[in-house]
């Protein structure tokens, strides 16, 4: 049994995540959606608010739960018995930062993989940062996030 864990802030969560973790759950037999800290970046959502969030979007995945974490991403994949660390790509970009982000976790613990998914096309240019600043300015985020989360999104807001 292959078990993956899908690190991210998911501040807020997006289409584009949510097609990564669909995906990744037709190739490993278990993935953990990990809400964890990135400290480069200030949320607009607690942890809680995130898990909350994501919790309605993946029910019918029967293969597919949601945690918190709070430190290396290595010592939580040991922690749940994962051997496989999910990260998405959109772009070069994201493949440099996350090669170097692969090597090191590589060099803490070199049991667990990292695996790359490239995005699909229609989401290649959806960020969470993105999607913040849209709503901030009262944009339309409908096409690039889930329901409640655009619902939630701009009632923190406003």
């Amino acid at each position: 049994m292959t078990k993956a864990i899908f690190p991210g802030s998911f501040d807020p969560l997006t289409k584009g995540h949510l097609d990564l973790i669909k995906r990744a759950s037709k190739m490993f037999d278990e993935v953990v959606v990990t809400v964890a800290k990135n400290t480069s970046k200030n949320g607009v959502f607690s942890y809680d608010e995130r898990m909350s969030l994501i919790k309605p979007n993946i029910e019918g995945i029967e293969n597919v739960s949601v945690t918190s974490a709070d430190g290396l991403t290595v010592d939580l994949a040991k922690q749940v018995g994962a051997t496989v660390i999910v990260r998405g790509l959109r772009n070069s970009s994201d493949f440099n930062a996350e090669s170097s982000i692969a090597s090191m976790n590589y060099n803490l613990d070199n049991a667990i993989e990292s695996v790359f998914l490239i995005t699909r096309p229609e989401f290649q240019s959806v960020s969470s940062s993105l999607i913040k600043e849209i709503a901030h300015f009262g944009g339309d985020i409908t096409p690039y996030v889930p329901q409640n989360v655009a619902t939630a999104l701009k009632e923190k807001l406003s």
